[in-house]
C-alpha cells in the first residue's frame, strides 16, 4: 500500500511539473505575440502619422488653388453676384399634370369659388364627375 501511494504521489508530482512547464511555455508564447502586436500597432500608428502629414501637404490651399486654376475654367466671384434673399424670385408653382388631363377630358369640374361658408360648417369635398358607363359587351349566343 505504501508503494502504491508513493507511486501515485510521484505521478502527481511529474504531472504537476509537466502542467507548470506547459503553462510557462504558453505564457512565453503569448507574451511574444503581445510584443509582436505592440510593435505592429506602433508601425501602423507611424504609418498613419505619415499619411496624415502627406495629406496635409497635398491639401494645402495654395496647391489646391493652383490645381483648380490649371484644370478648371472657374473665375473669381464678383460683388455683383451676391444677392439678398429677398431679391431671389419665387419658384413657380408646380402644375398638376393629372388634374390638367382630367379637366381637359371634362372629368373634373373646376370651381373658382373659394368663399368660406357662412354657417361655420366645412365645405363639401369636391367629388369628380363619374365617367360615362361603357356599353355592355354582347352575349356570346346573340345573333349579329
Amino acid at each position: 500500500m505504501k508503494r502504491l501511494l508513493t507511486f501515485i504521489a510521484l505521478a502527481l508530482l511529474i504531472g504537476s511539473a509537466v502542467y507548470a512547464y506547459r503553462v510557462k511555455y504558453d505564457s512565453i508564447v503569448l507574451a511574444e505575440q503581445v510584443a509582436k502586436l505592440k510593435s505592429r500597432i506602433h508601425r501602423e500608428k507611424d504609418a498613419i502619422a505619415v499619411l496624415k502629414a502627406e495629406w496635409q501637404y497635398v491639401n494645402r490651399p495654395d496647391r489646391v488653388q493652383a490645381l483648380a486654376d490649371a484644370h478648371t475654367d472657374l473665375k473669381a466671384m464678383s460683388v455683383n453676384q451676391v444677392a439678398r434673399w429677398s431679391e431671389i424670385p419665387q419658384r413657380p408653382a408646380q402644375a398638376d399634370m393629372i388634374a390638367g388631363k382630367l379637366e381637359a377630358l371634362g372629368l373634373l369640374e373646376t370651381t373658382g369659388s373659394t368663399a368660406k361658408p357662412q354657417d361655420g360648417k366645412k365645405p363639401a369635398a369636391h367629388v369628380p364627375a363619374a365617367p360615362a358607363a361603357a356599353p355592355a359587351p354582347p352575349k356570346a349566343g346573340a345573333a349579329r
